[in-house]
């Protein structure tokens, strides 16, 4: 069976890409010109093979042209493409049909539109966790230590507030400090908005990254990794929630040490409340 990825940027795609070969699947690399990291090509070099393909955003019809020319009928949609790059994208004829259509070009809406479209040339777009379950975050606490009860009461504090937020598709991550909201994650993605809580409230922040509450798995899902944690360090933050089951987790294991040696806690919300 051959699979399509359609890459972003960040260690996302290559995750995908080994695990995708490992699991017997021939892969064809479809990597954005804007967003995907050239280090792709010697990873899709290694045995077996895969072939790349380079495009730019907004060439939606090319793209399933080069899908289809390769025998591809599923496909995994891997890493993160800027959200503020929808300014700069010149669309070709098939994606201007797409935005056409839409009532509004939230992340959910566009990408959405590019599924169907997939989905109306014979490509079927998988899960794009599909070959990664065992990086998905658990449920309860991750790291050596548990949150503080300053701590669990910002996080608790918080959750409505980021379940709201993400529900209208704005973004996924919201900081709090002293049961304060300091900052809502737009469009400049999760370590930008850490920084920027840093920045307004000092050390002693907290950090809840959530999924929406419909979470299409397909895309846009929630990730973290040790630039998180980096960007946690440098604010002065103390304490992650991230969702459990629907969280990703890059290099899960150097994610959880990064952030022991920060004396950072880690919890996966086992679920959503009310």
């Amino acid at each position: 069976m051959r699979l399509g990825l359609i890459a972003g940027n960040g260690r996302f795609p290559f995750l995908v890409l080994d695990a995708a070969r490992g699991a017997g699947h021939d892969v064809t690399v479809i990597a954005l010109k804007e967003e995907t990291f050239p280090e792709i090509v010697d990873a899709a070099a290694r045995p077996p093979a895969a072939a790349v393909h380079w495009i730019s955003l907004g060439q939606l019809g090319t793209c399933i042209d080069l899908l289809k020319d390769a025998g591809v009928t599923r496909a995994v949609m891997a890493g993160q493409v800027k959200h503020a790059k929808i300014f700069d994208i010149k669309p070709d004829k098939t994606l201007l049909g797409v935005l056409t259509r839409l009532p509004s070009k939230n992340t959910d809406g566009i990408i959405g539109g590019i599924a169907d479209a997939l989905r109306d040339q014979g490509i079927e777009l998988l899960d794009s966790t599909t070959f990664l379950a065992p990086l998905m975050a658990r449920a309860g606490v991750l790291t050596r230590r548990g949150p503080s009860d300053d701590e669990r009461a910002d996080l608790e504090c918080a959750y409505r507030i980021a379940d709201a937020v993400a529900g209208l598709d704005l973004g996924q991550t919201v900081v709090v400090k002293s049961a304060a909201v300091v900052a809502v994650e737009a469009m400049e993605g999760t370590d930008a908005v850490i920084a920027r809580a840093g920045r307004l409230a000092g050390a002693g922040a907290r950090v809840i990254k959530v999924a929406k509450p419909n979470q299409d798995m397909r895309f846009d899902v929630p990730v973290i990794g040790v630039s998180t944690i980096e960007a946690m360090k440098a604010a002065g933050a103390t304490a992650l929630s991230v969702d459990a089951g629907k969280t990703l987790m890059i290099d899960g294991n150097a994610v959880i040490k990064a952030a022991d040696e920060a004396g950072i806690c880690i919890v996966g919300r086992s679920e959503r409340r009310g």
